[in-house]
């Protein structure tokens, strides 16, 4: 049975499977793309964890290239021709739309986190944490203070051996407001994940956020090096 266009790309087993961006044609790891799914009423959304039944078109470009794809309707060939069919409607503002649904992904695993009690919260447990070294990750409010970020930077350095690099914690695109709601926390400017794996889950979700701003991805400078 012949796999659907755009869909499935065999890989062995013990790598993820591969999807092809319909705007650029690169094949890329499917967790490095967004999926676009088409709904029974032939509208386009997006499908950022790719659980949404039916047929999906998979991109892997950031928000200013998809914008001018959509305006120059380079979108829409591409996602008729992946969905072999012209019957269907994208929104105006699927980018923001794109944008908001990674963005809550982020926040809704952030969330889950802190009631599964992989992170802390609160410079001090922080910073005591990170001269420890018990930090794997680090991560700071758009509107953190300088001097409560490099205070907690250095921390990180020291407590994983690594003074002298330029080491530190990643500024995320969201207050300190957006973080509290979404921990269910007060006044959440910093956050510190404790748990290696729960580093990675973030790290995935956060990763494919940032690209799509186009504020870089999440590497070792984030992330405590094993």
């Amino acid at each position: 049975m012949r796999n659907p266009p755009n869909e499935t790309r065999s890989k062995p087993l013990d790598q993820a499977p591969y999807r092809k961006c319909i705007l650029t044609g690169e094949s890329l790891p499917q967790e490095q793309l967004l999926r676009l799914a088409m709904g029974p009423d032939g509208q386009i959304a997006p499908d950022v964890r790719a659980k949404a039944p039916g047929r999906g078109a998979w991109i892997g470009v950031d928000r200013p290239v998809l914008e001018s794809a959509q305006a120059k309707g380079q979108l829409k060939g591409a996602l008729a021709r992946a969905f072999k069919t012209g019957q269907f409607e994208i929104p105006d503002n699927l980018p923001e739309l794109l944008e908001s649904a990674l963005a809550r992904s982020t926040l809704d695993r952030l969330g889950l986190e802190a009631r599964g009690g992989t992170l802390l919260t609160g410079s001090e447990k922080i910073e005591t944490a990170a001269r420890q070294g018990d930090l794997n990750m680090l991560l700071h409010s758009s509107d953190a203070g300088r001097d409560g970020c490099a205070k907690l930077d250095q921390a990180w350095r020291v407590g994983s051996d690594r003074e002298g690099e330029n080491i530190r914690g990643l500024i995320l695109p969201v207050d300190r407001q957006g973080l509290s709601v979404a921990l269910g926390r007060q006044n959440v400017v910093h956050i510190g994940i404790i748990d290696k794996r729960a580093a990675g889950r973030i790290s995935h979700s956060l990763s494919r956020w940032l690209h799509f701003i186009g504020s870089g991805k999440v590497d070792d400078a984030e992330m405590k090096v094993a």
